[in-house]
C-alpha cells in the first residue's frame, strides 16, 4: 500500500487544527488507509471536488497514517503524484468514452 501525507510543516489551519493532504496510488489504498486511522468517508475529496483525489486530515491522523506506513510528501513528490493521478484520470475518461475495459482500481467510487 502507497499512501502519502504532507510534511508536518506544509499543512495550513482550519480553526485551531492544523490539516495536510492525504493521498495514495490508487483510490481503494486511500480509503483502506482512511479506514485504518478512522477518518470518515465523508471527508473524502473526489474528483467532483477537487483536482486530485485526497483527504484532508488534522496532524493526530497524519501522525497515525505515518505510523502505518504513509510516506511524508515534499511539494515535489506531491505534484508528482498529482500530475500521475490527473494523467491516470485523463485516459480513464477517454478509455471510458472509447468503451474499453476499465480496471477497478481506476473506478470512483461513485461509478463516475
Amino acid at each position: 500500500m502507497t499512501v502519502y501525507v504532507d510534511l508536518h510543516q506544509t499543512g495550513w489551519r482550519v480553526g485551531r487544527m492544523k490539516m495536510c493532504h492525504m493521498m495514495a496510488d490508487t483510490e481503494d489504498e486511500l480509503h483502506a488507509m482512511a479506514d485504518k486511522i478512522g477518518v470518515n468517508r465523508r471527508h473524502f475529496q473526489g474528483w467532483d471536488k477537487a483536482s486530485c483525489v485526497h483527504y484532508d486530515i488534522c496532524l493526530a491522523k497524519r501522525a497515525l497514517a505515518v505510523s502505518f506506513g504513509a510516506i511524508e510528501m515534499d511539494k515535489y513528490l506531491r505534484s508528482t503524484l498529482y500530475r500521475k493521478l490527473r494523467a491516470e484520470r485523463v485516459q480513464y475518461l477517454k478509455d471510458q468514452q472509447n468503451g474499453n475495459q476499465i480496471p477497478n482500481s481506476f473506478k470512483h467510487p461513485s461509478g463516475s
